[in-house]
């Protein structure tokens, strides 16, 4: 009885968790200098591709939009020597260079006399088609300028957070080395750390990759719309020796 009497007056003292919280700053500053580098190079890195692939949106926008401006004045039926001569001080788009270094050649070979010429006016064709496709690739070389940094930055940013990951993992360890004790409070900073570096690169690799995909397609299509046109503007000067000749 007495024994029941004195654990009716022990107080149960409530128990409280205490949760501790990693901060980006806690998680930076607290890893290895190593650690500290590869994840200031990924945050970069990031920042990086974000500006590039919002450049690259925004250029393929505007060369779409000045091309459809341009093929609805090309089609519109008028004259392609006005149209020449008011764009070609300052094409807008790979379309009007490409239409403006075919017309070049043409007006270069009029003035030789190439259409008197029945051999000269039957290589003036494929002179212009030459031109054109030099034209084109050296305006898709332009448009495609960056996407490489994008190509890498996705291939190859997780496995540099994945080294970030590695030596964090090491950095645990030694811990647990250095105070032989294997509490989990003594290990997570560590863990925690390796985690962030593996997440900064999978920040840096993911929208790169999606955004590499799309620009490629993108920047597919609008190269078959050029040679599309190339193909069109080949048949008008086809028709126009023929009926010079």
């Amino acid at each position: 009885m007495e024994n029941v009497a004195i654990q009716d007056n022990i107080a149960v003292l409530p128990i409280t968790a205490q949760t501790k919280t990693f901060s980006v700053w806690e998680l930076f500053w607290g890893a290895e200098p190593i650690v500290q580098l590869i994840m200031l190079g990924l945050v970069v890195v990031s920042i990086w591709s974000w500006a590039v692939i919002f450049f690259k949106f925004q250029s393929l926008r505007q060369v779409k939009k000045d091309a459809d401006e341009f093929e609805e004045t090309f089609w519109s039926g008028g004259s392609l020597d006005e149209l020449f001569e008011r764009i070609n001080d300052q094409p807008r788009d790979p379309m009007s260079a490409t239409f403006c270094a075919a017309m070049k050649e043409w007006r270069r070979s009029i003035t030789k006399g190439a259409l008197r010429s029945t051999d000269l006016a039957q290589t003036l064709q494929g002179r212009i088609e030459r031109v054109m496709n030099v034209t084109i690739n050296r305006e898709v070389d332009m448009l495609e300028q960056n996407m490489g940094f994008l190509a890498s930055t996705g291939s190859t940013s997780v496995f540099v957070g994945l080294f970030g990951t590695v030596l964090g993992i090491i950095h645990s360890f030694e811990s647990i080395a250095a105070q032989q004790n294997t509490n989990l409070a003594v290990v997570a900073p560590g863990i925690a750390e390796a985690l962030f570096a593996t997440a900064l690169g999978l920040v840096a690799a993911i929208p790169a990759v999606i955004a590499y995909n799309k620009l490629s397609n993108e920047l597919d299509r609008y190269t078959s719309r050029l040679e599309s046109f190339a193909a069109e503007f080949s048949s008008i000067v086809s028709r126009q020796l023929e009926e010079a000749a």
